[in-house]
């Protein structure tokens, strides 16, 4: 153990040294620190003051992601720059670069956020200054710009959600309006196509077919009449009349039939004594008189024998024949027209069916996406409502920015028993390694370790008694000189270059902490 000690006390020196600086160092700046004061204050994210349930906010974040967005906010560049020289925090501030008083700024605040697991999303902001009121002024101005933005943030995001579902109406609106007209002017186009009239349209077919079925029918028959006509006159010589061509009706014998009808459909609503029943039986009784005189001027008049006029009647039955063939035959073609329109329609009925329905699923969809836009326009109206008043959820301060009443910084005991102690450290390092990396021969067992060699004994270096108070004197002047000289210097330095305390902040501020 006296060896090490020797060996401490030859090196003595340069412990000295480098204690006495750092401990030197640590006192001063430790005595000359200016007082600091830090002001702080707490902030929270209060949840909506209207349940989600009654009136969902369209403005949701997560309060620690709030907090966070808070944060980067407040520390930028030129909300940082505006409150130091407006305020005039920083000591020496027209000195100073702006990156100079941004870093000083952003190292002199500090914010601390409550954890994930933390059930309150808190956030705690502290500002140091070199006097008392500035620290709180900062903090009122960071609490004024947080509570700002924010305000700012959420109504500006909830007028974008509603300006973005007032787009979205309009859009889908008119889209609405397109479909429908195009619906509209395809089941013009293709009136006689669509679909709702195709039960009608076969019915229509069957008709059809069967009025062009009985046509054909009639013209066989008419044809095969006219046949047996032509044959009869070819074997006879005469035509066969009908009943109703042989003996004719008289015109008042027609209108005389007519009343009769009219008057026994009178008598099966009516009675005998109805007024219009006497009025047909009246005249039914003048027409009677009138068609009993003609008959009898015919029967003292008789005409000409009828076969005189069968030449004439087989030209009048075979004109009637093929005009009533004509006839038919028109209304056949026109029957056999209309029958192909008809098929043609329903044949494309199922291609018109299909486009028909898949612009109607197009109108469909837009009109769902309409009524959803809808609804969703209304929740936005509520949340922008809910955010222009302040009922969302937002950031609070429940402990407001107060001015200190004592400085805070810096701990002078700390930092000059610190610097103290990491002197001494530092010294006893140096020695260590200065030992490492020395390799004289000090001691017996150093030749043994390194040569491997056992030396019969040492002699030890003898000084003279003028030679140990000539190393005393040298050791105790440079002992003197350390421990004298150097707090010199740094009194000169702080005296005559620049005072300790000044460099020490612009060295944090450099580096950006805070004792």
């Amino acid at each position: 153990m006296s060896y090490y000690f020797s060996i401490f006390l030859r090196r003595l020196p340069w412990f000295l040294v480098v204690a006495t600086i750092l401990a030197a160092v640590s006192v001063t700046v430790a005595l000359t620190l200016p007082p600091a004061y830090v002001s702080q204050m707490r902030l929270i994210v209060e949840s909506p003051q209207i349940p989600e349930e009654l009136a969902p906010s369209t403005v949701r974040a997560p309060a620690l992601e709030q907090l966070n967005v808070m944060e980067q906010k407040l520390l930028t560049r030129a909300n940082l720059l505006d409150i130091a020289r407006r305020l005039d925090v920083l000591p020496d501030i027209a000195k100073m670069n702006p990156d100079e008083i941004v870093t000083a700024m952003r190292a002199r605040t500090s914010i601390r956020l409550a954890s994930s697991r933390d059930p309150l999303p808190l956030m705690t902001i502290s500002f140091e200054a070199p006097t008392a009121r500035n620290a709180a002024n900062v903090l009122n101005e960071y609490l004024t710009l947080i509570q700002k933005e924010d305000a700012e943030f959420r109504r500006g995001r909830a007028g974008e959600t509603l300006e973005f579902f007032i787009q979205e109406i309009d859009r889908l609106g008119a889209e609405l309006a397109e479909q429908s007209a195009r619906i509209l002017k395809f089941k013009e186009e293709n009136t006689g196509d669509l679909p709702d009239s195709l039960e009608f349209r076969l019915g229509q077919q069957a008709l059809i077919q069967e009025r062009f079925s009985n046509l054909e029918r009639e013209i066989t028959t008419m044809q095969s009449q006219r046949a047996r006509l032509v044959e009869l006159f070819e074997q006879t010589g005469r035509v066969a009349m009908p009943e109703e061509d042989r003996n004719p009706l008289t015109p008042d014998q027609k209108v005389l039939a007519d009343l009769q009808r009219q008057l026994d459909e009178a008598l099966a609503v009516y009675s005998p004594e109805h007024p219009r029943v006497i009025l047909l039986q009246k005249r039914i009784r003048q027409l009677e008189e009138k068609v009993a005189a003609a008959s009898s001027l015919e029967t003292e008049n008789p005409g000409p024998p009828s076969e005189t006029q069968t030449p004439s009647m087989f030209d009048i039955q075979m004109a009637g024949v093929d005009s009533r063939i004509d006839v038919l035959s028109k209304e056949k073609d026109g029957v056999e027209a209309q029958l192909t329109r008809l098929n043609e329609s329903i044949e494309r009925t199922p291609s018109v069916t299909i486009t028909l329905e898949e612009m109607e699923r197009k109108y469909q969809t837009i009109q769902t996406q309409f009524q959803q836009s809808q609804d969703r326009l209304s929740k936005a109206q509520t949340g922008e409502r809910i955010e222009a008043r302040s009922r969302g959820q937002k950031i609070s301060v429940i402990e407001l920015p107060a001015v200190p009443s004592q400085p805070t910084k810096p701990n002078r005991v700390l930092i000059a028993a610190g610097g103290t102690a990491f002197g001494i450290l530092a010294g006893f390092a140096l020695v260590v390694l200065l030992e490492f990396f020395n390799n004289t021969a000090r001691r017996p067992e150093d030749l043994v370790s390194r040569f491997g060699i056992t030396p019969f004994t040492t002699i030890p270096y003898v000084r003279t008694k003028g030679q140990r108070y000539r190393q005393r004197g040298a050791k105790l002047l440079l002992i003197l000189a350390i421990l004298v000289g150097i707090p010199a210097v740094i009194y000169a330095i702080h005296i005559y270059y620049l005072p300790l305390d000044l460099l020490a902040d612009r060295l944090m501020n450099k580096i950006g902490v805070r004792w």
